[in-house]
């Protein structure tokens, strides 16, 4: 039996192997001059639009672009309810097949993780108590008690002020587990280390690329015991930006946006606005009550500075019920905020806190803290027992410095790595599925 083990580097582009010696040998050691235009074993890719991680790899399981599998960016809108969720990990939200479908696979990280076809699989699920408390865990189905043999998984280091190293080497050492005891037909595994310094910092530290090169030498190791081929394959590149826009604030203004003030701020009613944004890096679906208002809609926001364009969804192959009824794009520069609040006073209590499912739209800020002092002394009073609120995300946009979701220059791309076949690597991520069903045949 062929194997294959996938690992998904977040953030990894052609000009960063050079500082990746484990995972530039599986590419041929290409020197930065051939970086940008590949081989047989190493191509620079292209992402669907927008170029965020669950888009991505919704992609590459099922060869489908977004108006096919529906997912139209990290979260959408749910016309049904009325509500915009982020993050959501149901495998039934994809249409279609993954190629993975047809394997024994264990899937160790990857999204879309929760009642999918793989036989071994480990997702993040914390559990949730009546109260509104949070024990933080990972759903682990791979009959190897991960968290009993390599202790809790860090969550908080997956995401928010602490996100950094921990996670994925907890993954990595997980995935190395799993591929020794199970031994898989296909392999999963998904490493976000890139992606946390590098929209924190405008340069791109090589000590980091190095760091997640250690985690991928991991299970580089296990895969060669069990005789598996490896593939690495990044979802895109992350640039720095310098400008943000803030969409919902512009459509406020213009009196398309209605919001609800309340004991707790001020909440978007995406039902009674005339227009909103559902922001997600760099592009953002604008949902419109009225087509008679694409006209002025496209005007007001394609002469805000830091938009680059505002589009049809089928012009970006986005034409799917969960997109929005135009597509704004950033400029390259740029990133768009999720915020509709005017003052600071007015924003909503959970814009200070880490809540990736309940804010309206993407938010990197999640990513700083405003003070040590205030973080420490929020866990005291959780220590002691009183009601406490973890307020220690800024509102500060410009404190992001990186980020991704348009189509950069390949050589700051995503890319892909693996065994050569007839046709070598793919060069677009539709092609993947076909490419690593080549590799088992």
């Amino acid at each position: 039996m062929k194997r294959v083990c996938i690992i998904n580097v977040v953030g990894l582009t052609p000009r960063l192997l050079a500082h990746a010696p484990a995972i530039r040998s599986l590419a041929g050691n290409p020197s930065p001059e051939s970086a940008e235009s590949g081989n047989d074993t190493f191509q620079p890719w292209t992402s669907p639009l927008p170029a965020v991680t669950c888009t991505s790899q919704a992609t590459m399981l099922t060869g489908l672009a977004p108006r096919d599998h529906g997912i139209v960016g990290n979260g959408w809108y749910y016309r049904e309810t009325q509500e915009i969720r982020f993050w959501q990990q149901a495998r039934s939200l994809i249409n279609g097949k993954t190629f993975y479908d047809d394997y024994e696979t264990a899937k160790m990280f990857w999204w879309f993780n929760q009642s999918s076809s793989a036989r071994y699989s480990c997702t993040p699920k914390p559990h949730y108590g009546c109260d509104g408390s949070k024990v933080f865990d990972v759903l682990d189905h791979t009959g190897c008690d991960l968290t009993k043999r390599l202790g809790p998984f860090p969550f908080f280091t997956f995401w928010g002020p602490r996100a950094g190293l921990d996670c994925s080497q907890w993954i990595s050492e997980a995935t190395a587990v799993v591929l020794r005891e199970k031994r898989p037909q296909v392999t999963l595994a998904y490493l976000p280390h890139l992606d946390y310094d590098f929209q924190r910092f405008p340069s791109h530290d090589p000590a980091r690329v190095a760091e997640v090169d250690q985690c991928v030498q991991t299970i580089l190791n296990a895969a060669d015991q069990i005789d598996a081929q490896t593939v690495i394959v990044s979802e895109y590149g992350l640039v720095p930006v310098n400008r943000h826009v803030h969409p919902n604030r512009v459509l406020r203004d213009n009196g398309l946006l209605s919001v609800r003030k309340g004991p707790f701020g001020e909440i978007l009613m995406p039902g009674e606005c005339r227009a909103f944004a559902v922001s997600d890096h760099q592009l953002a679906h604008l949902h419109l009550s009225d087509p008679n208002l694409k006209g002025s809609v496209r005007s007001i926001l394609e002469s805000t500075p830091g938009v680059g364009g505002v589009f049809e969804p089928e012009d970006l192959e986005l034409d799917h019920p969960r997109a929005g009824d135009l597509i704004a794009l950033a400029d390259p520069d740029c990133w768009f905020t999720y915020y509709y609040w005017n003052d600071p006073a007015d924003a909503p209590d959970f814009a200070r806190t880490v809540d990736i499912h309940r804010k309206p739209g993407y938010d990197p800020c999640e990513l700083f803290l405003t003070s040590r002092g205030r973080a420490m002394f929020r866990l005291a009073q959780k220590k002691l027992g009183f009601r406490y609120k973890m307020d220690v995300v800024p509102l500060d946009p410009a404190l992001v410095r990186g980020s991704h979701g348009l189509h950069p220059d390949p050589i700051d791309g995503p890319l892909v790595i693996g065994p050569a076949t007839t046709g070598g690597v793919p060069t677009d991520m539709r092609d993947f599925p076909e490419y690593i069903r080549s590799l088992l045949r």
